[in-house]
């Protein structure tokens, strides 16, 4: 018995401090969540199979979790993505889609921390939010630089956000840094014309990447040093796909596809997916907005029947996506309003304003030596199809790409006989998501606003008599796919009581052209005087674009009126804005009228405030020259 306690004491006296401390200790009744997150990268990635990228912290930690090879931020830049992180909702249903926007969430719903600080989670968060929805109540325990799981109560589990900022897109055109790997040798996708600028901004974009990387492995460290391991569930993902030019800000796989893996210890393997292997992968589809219920389940916790998302593990792992969906509303200051589906395999992308190129003017992309050098040799006409559709206008309305034939996007197979039937379910999908959802995304953005006044935009959305979506559909549907013989209806569609219909009837009628005129120039006029001013600014917008000089006067006399930040809401003053800017060459008469409106709006703190002053800059410009 003597030998047996002396060899207890030598045995024990070998082990590592930290696995004593381990088996001391008692286990936790709920895992700890660590996510590391970094900004504006796809999944260029070295346990991606991507052979030029540098990230073996990041390809160290695959080779012991899984990783997934299908999924989707949802939105294609910062804010709307997080949004959607955060609530477990898709911002086109909240009214939060817009860049930089800002609505509230009904007062029953919460964003998801809430919760597991309800469950007695320790929440932090260091340090990037970034929402398009108000906080209400304590979201996070601690929300800054000095946010960290350390600070959290003896043997209280954490949740805890650890967000990398080296890899965002302004970081591509740091040009102090100096480039690391070869610009010889990275791969340009076919959209990009080969140029040196070109080259250096993709090498630059994936030296950032190595630097996020660099993040996450000291981030890994610290946990494993605090022994920590084996109670934490650990998540990666960066916050939507890749910050170069055509990818971010555009709701195709190219600009949504995000890294995710996930990790398991062993002692909470019972929380991990079905398909789960160290070092495997997965082809579930997933994507941000099941995030928030997957934490939840994770916790042991149903998630709320009013979130969106389906978790994809935990004690409540719900049915796998047949698709993933991704949006677009307003980029900075640019209106644009696109939806976006795949099943994997194939993308499906519904552009609602085909007039407008892919490429719009925003004043914080074209920072980018590559958006510089690509506008300029597609103006010069120097640039092959696929390098030009960016930059082309009017765009189709559907949009249809093979990723395993055509993984850079650029042969659209809407018109291929073959894909007829594929075509017809996507829409469906689409259609059958839109109701789901009960996407508001189809009301101006004033109108988002001003209907939702003593409610919120989510609530105003499930009110089928208050949001006529069906109907609204089948305006949003006859003004974008256009026909000649549905002038007719769209004319009559301007008589609708309800002010996105009529919205969208003037919508159609831009889209027709100068042939809109010979059947509603009266009903148009008439539409100038409209009581929404959403409805008003397209009305002056189609008859300033197609109509007499008369009819040009009158209605750039209401775009002026209505571009006035001071005398409207930020929203209308930018629609109207974004006319003008398009219709420049027409201006000259009213110089003196532009250089006097308002580079400020009534709401100057707001976040997207900025869009006015920048559109103001373009069109002086433009009136310059």
């Amino acid at each position: 018995m003597r030998c047996l306690f002396f060899f207890t004491i030598i045995f024990t006296s070998v082990l590592p401090t930290s696995l004593l401390a381990q088996e001391k200790k008692p286990r936790q009744k709920l895992p700890n969540i660590l996510w590391i997150t970094s900004e504006d990268h796809g999944p260029h990635l070295g346990c991606y199979g991507d052979k030029f990228a540098r990230t073996p912290n990041l390809d160290k930690l695959a080779k012991r979790s899984m990783l997934y090879r299908r999924a989707w931020s949802n939105a294609p830049v910062c804010a709307p993505a997080r949004t959607t992180i955060i609530s477990g909702l898709y911002p086109p249903s909240t009214g939060s889609e817009h860049m930089r926007s800002m609505t509230r969430l009904p007062a029953n719903m919460h964003m998801f921390p809430h919760y597991l600080r309800l469950l007695g989670y320790y929440c932090t968060n260091k340090v990037k939010e970034d929402y398009n929805l108000e906080k209400t109540g304590k979201v996070w325990d601690m929300s800054s630089m000095k946010a960290h799981y350390k600070n959290r109560a003896t043997g209280q589990p954490f949740f805890a956000v650890f967000n990398s900022t080296r890899s965002h897109e302004s970081q591509i055109r740091n040009l102090k840094v100096k480039l690391v790997g070869d610009p010889t040798k990275v791969r340009i996708p076919a959209y990009h014309p080969d140029t040196p600028e070109v080259r250096e901004d993709w090498t630059r974009y994936y030296d950032t990447i190595t630097l996020a990387d660099a993040d996450a492995g000291e981030v890994l460290r610290e946990l494993e040093a605090l022994g920590l391991l084996e109670d934490t569930i650990i998540i990666f993902f960066a916050d939507h796909g890749s910050g170069m030019p055509r990818n971010k800000r555009m709701p195709l796989n190219s600009g949504l596809h995000v890294p995710m893996i996930v990790h398991f210890p062993d002692a909470w393997k019972h929380l991990a997916p079905p398909d789960y292997q160290a070092g495997g992968q997965s082809d579930r589809l997933v994507s941000f907005v099941d995030l928030a219920p997957t934490m939840l389940s994770l916790a042991g916790m149903q998630p709320p029947d009013w979130m969106q998302g389906r978790a994809f593990a935990g004690k409540h792992i719900g049915k796998a996506n047949e698709y993933l969906h991704g949006f677009r509303g307003r980029m900075d200051e640019r209106y644009d309003l696109q939806r976006s589906l795949t099943d994997g395999r194939y993308v499906y992308l519904r552009n609602y304003m085909p007039t407008l190129p892919a490429g719009q003017h925003l004043e914080y992309q074209f920072q980018t030596k590559t958006t510089q050098v690509w506008k300029k040799l597609f103006d010069a006409g120097k640039l092959n199809e696929a390098q030009s559709q960016f930059w082309k206008s009017p765009r189709a309305a559907e949009e249809l790409y093979d990723l395993q034939n055509d993984p850079d996007e650029v042969q659209s197979l809407v018109l291929d006989p073959f894909y007829k039937g594929k075509l017809q379910t996507y829409r469906t999908a689409l259609h059958d998501h839109t109701l789901a959802i009960r996407d508001v995304g189809f009301l101006p953005e004033d109108e988002i606003h001003r209907r939702s006044v003593d409610s919120t935009p989510y609530q105003h959305g499930h009110d089928e008599k208050k949001y006529p979506l069906e109907r609204i559909l089948h305006a949003v549907h006859t003004a974008t796919f256009p026909l000649a013989q549905d002038r007719v209806v769209l004319r009559d569609y301007l008589k609708d009581n309800d002010p996105a219909v009529r919205y969208w009837a003037a919508m159609g009628l831009l889209n027709r052209g100068e042939s809109s005129l010979e059947v509603a120039k009266k009903q148009l006029q008439t539409a100038m005087q409209d009581e929404s001013a959403s409805v008003r600014v397209v009305a002056a917008e189609v008859l300033a674009t197609y109509g007499d000089k008369e009819d040009a006067a009158a209605s750039l006399k209401v775009l002026l009126a209505h571009a006035d930040a001071k005398k409207n809401s930020l929203y209308v003053s930018m629609a109207a804005l974004n006319v003008l800017d398009l219709l420049s060459a027409k201006l000259r008469p009213f110089a003196v009228e532009i250089r006097a409106l308002p580079t400020e709006a009534n709401d100057a703190t707001h976040r997207g405030a900025m869009g006015v002053g920048r559109l103001l800059t373009s069109i002086k410009a433009k009136l310059a020259t």
